[in-house]
């Protein structure tokens, strides 16, 4: 029997349609006056969040008996934040990403993400942006969404009656196991508690467009963080949902050196806890923020994604050429 794997995952059609979305997107930043950029895939530091694991790689130069060990960049954000400290202004980029350990019918070890930085936009501004630009990228199947705008605390209280801002750790077991029957003792981490939550009773209830944003100070990344109207310490980061899939992760973004050296060192911290090996502080992004990154906010968004919803399709393998196991 021939072996099928040296077949695409993708049809000829969604091939086409990849290569539409590139070109709108391409058009949609061009008209913006948008700069498209382009940055290593291959870096000397890996990702420090807890919840990203990066692909080790190894470079050895020609006769030497060691090599040095590299990453296989999970996101292009570190060298896209030193291109705007060094005045680069508004850029976007279209970038392959790597992740360990995900792989399934939305997640694929290796993938697309388009990622773009606004100097002086604040989160409203930029929610807005990536509204306008899914509106248009996912109009063949989705024509005319009517976009929701909620905070995290009001997704919360509309879906589950409760106030998230105000739920004790001691508490929050007792609410998950009400919704989702899982073993885990009771001291996870209140975030692990939240997060489980959020994606196995939130999403699958929120509306058809929705914006998530104003999230716990506790999951800022690398956001801002400020007060609410509540008085309650808030990380000024989206997230956006169509259909309960999630598409994009964006922030006002943190600018602050000696702010981001204290996140960096606390997710290390939390790697230890997760039996993770910690990761090698990013000092250059560490040295340009504190030569001065312009306020600015970004977002990362998963283009396979997008091109899933786009065209119906329920299994990532379906939107490219070749998935993981036929790479």
């Amino acid at each position: 029997m021939n072996d099928v794997l040296w077949q695409p995952t993708a049809d000829h059609s969604m091939l086409h349609a990849r290569a539409q979305v590139l070109a709108q997107v391409r058009e949609f930043f061009a008209e913006r006056g948008v700069l498209e950029v382009d940055t290593p895939v291959l870096s000397h530091f890996g990702v420090s969040d807890p919840h990203i694991d990066s692909i080790p790689a190894e470079f050895t130069p020609s006769g030497a008996k060691q090599g040095q060990a590299m990453y296989l960049m999970s996101s292009p954000e570190y060298a896209m934040k030193r291109l705007l400290a060094a005045g680069s202004g508004c850029i976007y980029q279209i970038a392959k990403a790597f992740r360990n350990g995900e792989a399934g019918s939305r997640h694929s070890p290796e993938f697309t993400l388009l990622e773009w930085y606004r100097v002086a936009y604040d989160l409203p501004q930029l929610m807005e942006e990536v509204a306008q630009l899914l509106s248009l990228l996912l109009a063949p199947r989705l024509p005319d969404l009517q976009w929701q705008f909620w905070t995290y605390q009001q997704a919360f209280e509309e879906i589950l009656g409760v106030d998230p801002m105000l739920l004790s750790a001691a508490q929050l077991p007792s609410l998950a196991r009400q919704h989702i029957d899982i073993a885990m003792p009771d001291d996870t981490p209140r975030d692990t508690w939240l997060d489980l939550l959020m994606s196995h009773c939130l999403e699958p209830a929120l509306p058809e467009a929705c914006f998530i944003y104003n999230y716990p100070a506790s999951q800022a990344a690398l956001a801002r963080v400020k007060k609410d109207s509540a008085g309650h310490a808030v990380a000024r980061r989206f997230e956006v949902y169509v259909q309960g899939l999630e598409l994009a992760n964006g922030y006002h973004e943190l600018t602050d050196a000696q702010e981001q050296a204290q996140r960096f060192a606390q997710d290390n911290e939390t790697r230890g806890e997760l039996d993770k090996t910690p990761m090698a502080v990013d000092q250059r992004l560490v040295h340009a923020l504190q030569e001065g990154m312009p306020d600015c906010a970004g977002v990362a968004m998963g283009l396979e994604r997008v091109l899933m919803l786009a065209n119906g399709k329920k299994d990532i393998a379906q939107v490219l050429a070749f998935d993981f196991n036929r790479a």
